[in-house]
């Protein structure tokens, strides 16, 4: 079978754990797992890979069984020249793969991601995978909270390209519902090492850009240091409906900001999203505990579950896992020419509409995880039907496209293992 599904990883921003070099490879391998094991892709077509370009982690350089290069990062001209040489090697080799970026750093990330994805069919998980889940689990919110798209105030703490990823896809679901585009754009509270995202701050880059709020806009604040304006100062004065966490910051959602949160909101939305364990904003048991029950909340990674009226309740685990296999699937079972923005916001749509919360607002915002296949077919026609919308497909007729979904479906078969009574 020839590759029809590349994950690539530099190594340099795993999970929250930063640069782990070489030792980063086991993303690729977990990621493609996900799609054969959620979207049922074969794992002969698929393909992990590492590019080693060294690390600036000196526990690697220092550790004698590390197992990549024992160099610092290369970075500059030398690194993109070097991207740009592995792009053309997979464009020459596999003409039509699917090829997913993941774990890159923020400076990188969103770089290569506008560089490439229009030479071909390619996207990056962290920045477009992360921003469809947490919308997707947000319009599922929506049923539960009443609280329209238009009408909702975002704080995202943690404006890297994931956080921003995220804002860019929830405004443009805003705009869909009816805001203009500054008027979407104002909703939203980045709030980054420096604090709050202000026009005129020094040192901001470009995608976080459509996020700056204009001084005039908070000149009324009440704050607790008027030299940077914390996560804090922005829930009581913006006094937010949703709480988004990407920053990589353990307990980063303190409970006082919790509890301003359940002060303006009767069902406020806290997402902290941040893996593994260790680096969540907050813990689901406490959050629970400061929203005396009342937060609507998605997690990053895996919790127990909580007690909510005298029972256990599961806690959602807002993973990418809802979106990636079934983007890949239907953007390769239709044959489409590039990944579009318009795509990933058909896969939130698409996971919104299963969710359990729909038919009783009691039950969780996300699908269980034993429904994760057909989640993914749900994702993946959902995707391949916005790819011939945006004509994208290749020659692929409408009518043939949910067949064309079921043909990519690996389901493996187990020969049964009996045991032999021959000495």
């Amino acid at each position: 079978m020839t590759s029809r599904l590349i994950v690539v990883t530099d190594g340099e921003r795993i999970l929250g754990l930063g640069d782990l070099g070489a030792n980063g490879m086991g993303i690729p391998v977990g990621k493609l797992s996900l799609y054969s094991g959620c979207g049922g892709l074969h794992p002969a077509t698929t393909l992990p890979i590492m590019l080693d370009v060294g690390t600036d982690n000196p526990d690697c350089l220092a550790d004698p069984l590390y197992v990549g290069w024992r160099n610092e990062r290369v970075r500059g001209q030398a690194y993109d020249d070097f991207i740009e040489a592995f792009v053309a090697a997979v464009v020459k080799r596999w003409p039509r793969v699917l090829l997913q970026w993941e774990d890159f750093a923020k400076n990188n990330a969103t770089r290569m991601l506008e560089r490439y994805r229009d030479r071909l069919l390619t996207f990056n998980d962290d920045i477009q995978g992360t921003a469809a889940v947490a919308t997707g689990a947000l319009l599922s919110a929506i049923n539960v909270t009443g609280v329209p798209l238009t009408e909702q105030r975002v704080a995202v703490l943690g404006a890297g390209s994931a956080g921003c990823g995220i804002a860019s896809l929830i405004r443009a679901a805003m705009v869909d519902a009816g805001l203009s585009e500054s008027e979407a754009a104002k909703r939203f509270f980045m709030v980054d090492r420096d604090g709050l995202l202000l026009e005129g701050m020094s040192g901001l880059a470009p995608f976080q850009l459509p996020f700056v709020q204009d001084r005039q806009a908070i000149a009324g604040w009440q704050l607790s240091h008027p030299d940077k304006i914390a996560l804090l100062d922005v829930v009581r004065n913006a006094r937010p409906t949703v709480l988004i966490g990407v920053s990589g910051q353990a307990g980063a959602f303190s409970e006082p900001i919790v509890r301003a949160m359940a002060e303006c909101n009767k069902r406020p939305v806290i997402f902290p999203l941040s893996n593994p364990t260790s680096r969540e904003e907050a813990t689901p048991v406490d959050i629970e505990a400061w929203t005396e029950g009342r937060a609507l909340i998605g997690v990053g990674s895996p919790f127990p579950p909580i007690m909510r009226n005298g029972a256990r309740f599961k806690v959602d685990q807002t993973n990418n896992s809802y979106i990636f296999p079934g983007v890949g699937v239907g953007a390769l079972a239709v044959g489409a020419s590039r990944v579009s923005d318009g795509m990933f916001m058909a896969a939130a749509k698409a996971l919104a509409s299963v969710s359990p919360a729909r038919d009783n607002p009691k039950h969780n915002l996300l699908p269980p995880v034993s429904a994760l296949r057909e989640v993914s077919q749900t994702v993946a026609l959902a995707v391949a039907l916005q790819a011939h919308k945006e004509g994208l497909a290749r020659d692929v007729p409408i009518d043939q496209v949910e067949a064309r979904i079921h043909a990519k479906v690996w389901t493996p078969r187990y020969v049964p293992y009996r045991r032999s009574d021959r000495a």
